[in-house]
């Protein structure tokens, strides 16, 4: 068998399994995919491995790409000796539930018997421990422990007031539950069968994750879990006005509405209510990142308004009201990633909620007026007043509008070192490579602030009745608009710089943030069709979207998270500036090339793609860590759906 891994994703549940359904129990994912089962950010299947008569099967037909994961297996042998049998493997997932159905099936013409066995383990590892950055955590007083049950196995975990298990049961039950000497329980099954005949084993997997009452409720087969997830898809893709002449958009807007069905996670409203709201994606990040539901429920808005409904009060709920020093948290700032692991319930990542992002507020704050906007909610709007005006209060104040006239960050220590879209360390650069010191001025996050003070100052007047407040918002818009033009362009570029350092000097790569800054109608016409064209460039547009860095700058380079690769929902919001500044041809071009790359995947936009262009390799080339399925990525076909049509 390969080493390739193959995701099942349901709410806050992902198991990731290889091509024969096994999980091998190896530690460290690097960057990849991490094998095992996931819930709420915790390891509760760290091996699963099937046996049959003490050797391993090999795929005959292995695991494919889907909801379920099939795949057919027989005993390793030769041409001379035909499969003495033959096993057929479902799997599948729900929220905090596995569930296997295996059916073993005799090929000889006489009785034989056959011995199952499948081991299973749960570690409980804090997903961050499976991360390539090789830290490690102390884990002091911690305590695994495992009991026989009349159908299966309990493992548990206990840690301080920390508590979590995993409970392993079949139908029929094991004939027995043998020690490895590992920690590992065996499961094993004497099965009978006659000339020809089959057998079913049915195996469920409960998790318990910490703070649950009970074990999660296991569907009764993969079937079953199927069935599930296919009416939650249906009910996103219902409705939606998939374009007829241009069937390829359609089936990516199709696969992006199933993947988003999938990826929402549950969470709590402002008064406690339970809220459904996009994750940012899996395996690493299947949790609520403010960021990335924001802008996923942007792209959706015209027709998922729910995604939206639901993201703004869950993230109101989580918003800073003090300062917290580890966390980056100030009064009013939107929370940037929302973690319920072991390591960040004792503090040992500051991620439980992190505020590590300087443009989740402004987006937040863009989403609301969107929002009401699209569907003349004015409830919303009303309900999350204080929270808006909150956010606002904190770009004014700590996030720098006032002081400094901009939208500020500061590298943190223990968390990120950039904190807008582009947060990998060495992404805000010049264009020679060197990185940004000091307070930096992410031009990104500057259209993003002007946006959310033009959007809430129409909120003020028209829902809030405040108009002294909206004159107040209309002036800073005004103001910053006006700024930004004279600080960022560089004359030379005729393009603006990606960001100011600490000192206010241009740092001069050219990014394809220019693109978000069309999104937001920061830059007058002429500048801004100045920058639409430039984009499509050679340099820039690789044939399968923009590239996040110009392919002729030092600094570049194809494989490269952030200074050279193509995103999905980078470009997704490049096209709708495009659009929004006139330039259709172009913003075609760019949905064209989106498209296409879908396409070529099934129909799915990854996370991101390498920099690599079309005129040298016909087909897209993967990004090598990047997410498979991703929320803004999934929402993306619908991004260039609004902005141009079916054309």
């Amino acid at each position: 068998m390969t080493d390739r891994h193959h995701l099942l994703v349901h709410g806050g549940t992902f198991a990731a399994v290889g091509d024969g359904g096994d999980i091998s129990g190896v530690r460290g994912g690097g960057s990849g995919s991490p094998d095992g089962l996931f819930v709420r950010d915790a390891r509760h299947l760290s091996r699963w491995q099937l046996t049959v008569d003490g050797a391993v099967p090999e795929a005959l037909s292995p695991v494919r790409a889907g909801d379920t994961a099939r795949c057919v297996l027989v005993p390793r042998g030769g041409r001379q000796e035909p499969p003495a049998y033959t096993l057929f493997r479902e799997q599948a997932v729900t929220e905090g539930a596995f569930v296997e159905s295996l059916r073993v099936t005799s090929n000889r013409p006489a009785p034989t018997t056959v011995r199952i066995a499948v081991t299973a383990d749960a570690d409980f590892t804090d997903q961050f421990e499976l991360r390539s950055d090789h830290r490690t955590y102390t884990k002091s007083g911690a305590v695994r422990s495992r009991q026989v049950l009349d159908d299966g196995v309990e493992f548990s975990y206990r840690r301080g007031e920390w508590r979590s298990g995993t409970r392993v049961t079949s139908e029929p039950a094991p004939d027995g539950v043998e020690e490895t000497g590992t920690g590992a329980r065996r499961l094993v099954w004497t099965l009978d069968l006659e000339p020809h005949g089959s057998a079913e084993l049915s195996l469920r997997v409960a998790a318990r994750p910490h703070g649950a009452a009970r074990p999660a409720e296991v569907p009764a087969s993969p079937a079953d879990a199927s069935a599930r997830l296919l009416a939650l898809e249906g009910e996103f893709l219902g409705g939606v006005p998939f374009p007829t002449g241009w069937p390829e958009l359609a089936a990516a807007c199709a696969r992006g509405l199933s993947d988003l069905a999938a990826l929402q996670v549950p969470a709590t409203g402002p008064d406690g209510e339970e809220l459904h709201v996009p994750a940012a994606g899996a395996p690493w990040f299947l949790t609520l990142l403010g960021r990335d539901a924001l802008l996923t429920s942007l792209f959706a808005l015209p027709y998922r308004p729910q995604l939206a409904a639901a993201t703004l009060p869950a993230l109101a709920a989580t918003q800073a009201t003090e300062v917290g020093v580890g966390s980056v948290a100030q009064p009013g700032k939107i929370v940037h990633e929302v973690r319920h692991g072991e390591l960040a319930h004792f503090g040992q990542v500051p991620f439980g909620r992190y505020y590590g992002s300087v443009d989740a507020t402004p987006l937040f704050l863009v989403l609301l007026g969107a929002y009401v906007e699209q569907t003349g909610d004015v409830a919303l709007a009303r309900r999350l007043e204080p929270h808006a005006r909150a956010a606002i209060g904190w770009m004014l104040d700590h996030g720098g509008l006032t002081s400094r006239g901009y939208l500020v960050y500061r590298a943190d220590g223990g968390g990120l070192a950039n904190q807008n879209w582009k947060d990998s360390p060495g992404a805000i650069c010049s264009a020679d490579g060197s990185r940004a010191t000091g307070a930096v001025t992410a031009a990104g996050a500057q259209g993003y602030a002007y946006d959310a003070l033009r959007r809430t100052a129409q909120l003020a007047r028209t829902v809030w009745g405040d108009e002294v407040f909206a004159a107040l918002l209309e002036q800073a818009a005004g103001d910053l608009r006006d700024r930004f033009q004279r600080d960022f362009w560089m004359p030379e570029q005729a393009f603006p710089a990606l960001a100011l350092d600490g000192e206010g000097r241009h740092v001069d790569a050219l990014a394809s943030d220019a693109g978000h800054l069309l999104w937001s109608g920061l830059l007058d016409k002429e500048y801004g069709e100045m920058v639409g064209r430039r984009l499509l460039e050679p340099d820039f547009f690789s044939g399968w979207g923009v590239r996040t860095l110009a392919a002729d700058q030092a600094a570049y380079h194809p494989l490269s998270y952030h200074r050279g690769s193509v995103w999905p929902h980078d470009n997704a919001l490049i096209t709708l500036g495009l659009a929004r500044y006139g330039l259709h041809d172009e913003a075609r071009t760019v949905a064209h090339a989106l498209v296409d790359a879908a396409t070529a995947a099934g129909h799915r936009l990854p996370e991101v793609l390498a920099g690599y262009g079309r005129d040298t390799h016909a087909e897209p080339v993967p990004y090598p860590h990047a997410c498979v399925r991703e929320s803004r990525s999934a929402a993306a076909p619908l991004a260039l759906l609004t902005a141009v049509g079916g054309a």
